[in-house]
């Protein structure tokens, strides 16, 4: 009766692990991209992609081992719901600061504010000399962010939806020797 109540549970685990897929070949790519020119815009951003990395990383590996032992039914410990749910507060607590990190980080809006056939704005470049910045490759970035963004709400929506349903689950639990009205 459980598994029927809490059904939504592995859909929202996959779609948390198909997000930070998505993310981890976009950092990669980004990683790739940055060492081979060894073209970064800071070195705060440079790290900040590693952090994207490691959290699309960790995300893509616990996030598709509980969708499995959820699925599979299995009952240890780190198949908990006790396990889920700080496993979900942390990295809800990683996905929230690198986003936010990002976003003071990155520096215009929505990448309209650059030339998309040079990269300077009004005769002056964006970022110091010799890195360029493309509308192609700050629309990555807003990318990362966006996708790191989506990645905590979703956590934080499958962390609350999953206190709920162990609080609903509790309050409807009566014990074998309870008997109501007696």
């Amino acid at each position: 009766m459980a598994y029927i109540k809490a059904h939504y549970h592995p859909f929202l685990f996959i779609l948390i692990t198909m997000c930070a897929m998505a993310e981890l070949g976009l950092t990669a790519y980004l990683i790739s991209v940055g060492n081979e020119s060894r073209n970064w815009p800071s070195a705060r951003y440079h790290s900040l992609l590693i952090l994207f990395e490691f959290n699309a990383v960790w995300t893509t590996l616990f996030g598709a081992a509980y969708m499995l032992w959820i699925v599979d039914g299995a009952v240890h410990f780190l198949a908990s719901i006790a396990s889920s749910i700080i496993w979900l507060a942390i990295t809800a607590a990683l996905w929230g600061a690198a986003a936010g990190m990002m976003h003071n980080t990155r520096s215009g809006g929505d990448c309209n504010w650059i030339s998309s056939n040079s990269a300077s704005v009004n005769g002056v470049l964006p970022c110091d000399p010799p890195q360029e910045l493309s509308v192609s490759s700050c629309r990555e970035t807003l990318t990362v962010e966006a996708v790191g963004w989506v990645l905590f709400g979703l956590c934080v929506l499958t962390l609350f939806a999953t206190c709920m349903w162990v609080r609903t689950s509790k309050r409807g639990y009566v014990s074998a020797e309870y008997k109501p009205g007696m």
